[in-house]
């Protein structure tokens, strides 16, 4: 079996290439993807960020999403 010898850049390049082309063969996928890590980001900052304000009832809330809808 042939040995095949690649040094440390060519390999980078290499993988950088396949990565980039999977990439753009599969964009909807990837559109997705991130748009589902953006969205998991959102709200664990929405979730910290809820942490350190004052509670509120749930009837408040209702009456709120009641008067925008």
């Amino acid at each position: 079996m042939a040995e095949i010898s690649l040094d440390e850049n060519k390999l980078k390049e290499l993988l950088k290439t396949a990565i980039l082309e999977v990439i753009q063969e599969r964009k909807e996928v990837f559109s997705d993807l991130f748009a589902e890590i953006i969205e998991d980001i959102a709200l664990e900052k929405a979730i910290k960020e809820g942490e350190n304000t004052e509670s509120v009832s749930r009837e408040a809330i209702f009456k709120i999403l009641d008067r925008q809808g």
